[in-house]
């Protein structure tokens, strides 16, 4: 007994090193919902898909030319660019026009959503570039609608790879709501000519927000692979580079923000970012006021590298973040922390998932089993005001806890743009999420798992990488999540239930209300095939509230009706008659390639049937915030927002 004793405490170390691991994979480890339950949440929902109507164009293709050193990666090279966002363009009060980049004619197109009954508006028409500079080595990917000029009509910038992005600003003496009724115009000044020779960006991501608190609209614009990397161009064989790290690798292009100075002017601002945060390879970006000061917070999503979580310290004029990171805790890997994690971050949204009236997050990774099996985020919030949250991030700390596991939303497959929304009016929000890589013949899953297990010298190499040409299958056959929380908390992805398991990949995501009956519809883009669109046909389980928040000023004049100029970061709070918090802003522009409306729309749940206590922060042109409480009925209002909210 004596040396078993003895050879127990020699031990100790090891086996309370294997107890913690065999508790923390007990804790861990996902678990799914049973299809008995799975069939009984699903009878909630409801969605029909109807056929989004498109130009005419070139012949379709389904990969893209590349610089010669990535030939042999050409279709993982051509594995991004599809995107969508939902809005009004065309100035009917209602958010159902398409914006949609569509990678197999290379056009962003402007449609609107397929509502049934309500006849054609205006034919489907392809953005023009103008006289803008071009090259045959250039490609769009994504589109973020909003005022950019402040005339009162919804723009749209336009981010590529290839160069530096463009705005389309609305005309003001458009008599039809066609191209031509969008001029085309520079975000970056260039030498100018029929082909482009500025800056060669290479973009996935860009957001609107009033990061400096000025009252007027910033941009930022998050790059991929390094500036001045001619990833389209197959004349030329070199001057490219793949990441040099597979989960920290900093080598990508730089984040960039422009400074709005008023009436469609921009200045940009180099350098805002450290050097190891702005050279990410940045895939998603979710800009949301987190602690109630008025100003925006950043959580930036990188591919083969940690997530970052900026803390706004902005002032007027001036654009400065701080970063943050997540709290260590026993049995938290470092990979699960935020700011430090190690997965690949493809995009992100925020909601409050827990009604404590704080944001949490969602975020995308790689999740699939027998192939790259890290898991989705789940953070939510654990402080237990904004203004312990304040302090906290003022610190540095983000406290936020990934409960992806617990939540049952860790694994859903090569995740890309997710949105949060309730779905149904029951007072809980729901995450769509689109996922699938590259669609083949051929299961390349192995040679990219010994990719995998590379060492980091030598990932940067384009030669390192297995070949993964047109043909090559990547997670090609999986479908849309659809995450919904059952009475236990936990929840469940009814995709299949839903008839949303399409077996396609997916990537950009797009929410709004498109006819107004107070329930939310989606749009999606998939890479290399025609987007797809989801009218909600759920049964309502509750009231909501929807606002479309406007600035006052001005009124735009002009034959064409014009949608108004939504006051973007504008922060809802509601609190029904039972107790329940509710919070919402006007978004401008989270997640990968996927861009929801700029209306603000908080479902209610089955108790609720007399107005709402709702308080308002926002602030005017000038910068000055502003505060308001209100009590409104459920359905949808238009406020104008000044120095008071005034019902259009």
């Amino acid at each position: 007994m004596t040396s078993v004793a003895a050879w127990l405490r020699k031990q100790a170390a090891g086996v309370s090193a294997l107890a913690l691991m065999i508790a923390v994979f007990a804790i861990g480890h996902p678990t799914f919902a049973s299809d008995a339950t799975k069939a009984e949440m699903a009878g909630a929902y409801g969605f029909k898909p109807l056929t989004i109507a498109m130009p005419g164009g070139g012949p379709a293709k389904t990969v893209r030319k590349v610089n010669q050193a990535y030939k042999h990666i050409d279709a993982w090279i051509s594995s991004v660019g599809a995107a969508i966002a939902l809005n009004d363009l065309d100035g009917n009060g209602r958010d159902d026009d398409l914006v949609i980049v569509d990678p197999r004619t290379d056009q962003v197109v402007v449609t609107p959503a397929p509502v049934e009954g309500g006849g054609e508006r205006y034919r489907p028409f392809a953005l023009s570039l103008g006289s803008l500079p071009v090259t045959d080595a250039m490609a769009p990917m994504g589109a973020v609608p909003a005022d950019y000029n402040d005339d009162g009509r919804t723009d749209l910038l336009v981010y590529w790879w290839g160069r530096t992005p463009t705005l389309h600003l609305q005309r003001p003496t458009a008599t039809r709501f066609e191209a031509a009724a969008f001029d085309a115009a520079e975000l970056v000044p260039n030498p100018g000519g029929t082909k482009y020779t500025g800056e060669l960006w290479n973009s996935n991501v860009a957001t609107v927000a009033d990061f400096d608190g000025d009252g007027k609209q910033d941009i930022f614009v998050g790059n991929y692979f390094p500036d001045g990397s001619p990833i389209l161009d197959s004349r030329v064989d070199g001057g490219v580079q793949m990441n040099h790290s597979l989960s920290k690798a900093v080598n990508g292009g730089r984040d960039y923000f422009f400074r709005g100075t008023g009436n469609g002017g921009f200045t940009r601002l180099d350098g805002v970012l450290p050097s190891d945060v702005s050279t990410g390879w940045e895939l998603g970006a979710t800009s949301a006021d987190l602690d109630g000061d008025g100003l925006p917070e950043l959580l930036l999503n990188n591919d083969f590298g940690p997530d970052h979580l900026l803390y706004n310290t902005s002032k007027p004029g001036t654009i400065t973040f701080s970063p943050t990171i997540g709290t260590h805790e026993i049995g938290v890997p470092k990979s699960k922390v935020l700011g430090e994690d190690s997965f690949k971050g493809m995009g992100s949204d925020a909601g409050d998932l827990n009604h404590d009236g704080i944001l949490d997050f969602f975020v995308s990774n790689i999740t699939t089993p027998y192939g790259i099996q890290e898991s989705n985020f789940t953070f939510l919030s654990t402080a237990k005001s904004k203004a312990e949250l304040r302090e906290k991030l003022r610190q540095g700390e983000a406290p936020w806890k990934d409960l992806s596991a617990e939540l049952r939303t860790a694994w859903s497959g090569w995740g890309w743009d997710p949105k949060i929304e309730d779905f149904d009016n029951d007072g809980e929000n729901e995450i769509v999420q689109a996922t699938g890589f590259i669609k083949g013949d051929v299961n390349r899953w192995p040679p990219l798992q010994e990719l995998a297990a590379a060492n980091d010298g030598v990932t940067s190499n384009p030669k390192s990488w297995p070949n993964v040409t047109e043909g090559a299958d990547i997670a090609g056959a999986q479908t849309l999540a659809f995450f919904a929380k059952g009475p236990d908390g936990r929840y469940a992805n009814l995709s299949e239930q839903l008839g949303l398991a399409v077996p396609v990949p997916t990537r950009g995501i797009a929410t709004g209300d498109v006819n107004g009956d107070g329930l939310i519809d989606f749009a999606v883009a998939r890479q290399w095939e025609a987007p797809a669109f989801y009218l909600n046909t759920s049964r309502s389980e509750g009231s909501f509230l929807g606002l479309r928040l406007l600035h006052d000023s001005p009124s735009a004049t002009g034959p064409l009706p014009a949608a108004g100029s939504p006051v973007i970061g504008a922060q809802v709070t509601v609190t029904t008659s039972d107790g329940r918090t509710f919070v919402g802003r006007v978004d401008g522009g989270s997640g990968h390639s996927g861009k929801r409306s700029n209306a603000v729309h908080i479902g209610l749940g089955a108790n609720v049937t007399g107005p709402v206590q709702v308080k308002l922060d926002w602030r005017d042109r000038a910068g000055q915030r502003h505060q308001q409480e209100l009590r409104l009925t459920p359905g949808w209002h238009t406020l104008q927002l000044g120095s008071q909210a005034k019902e259009k």
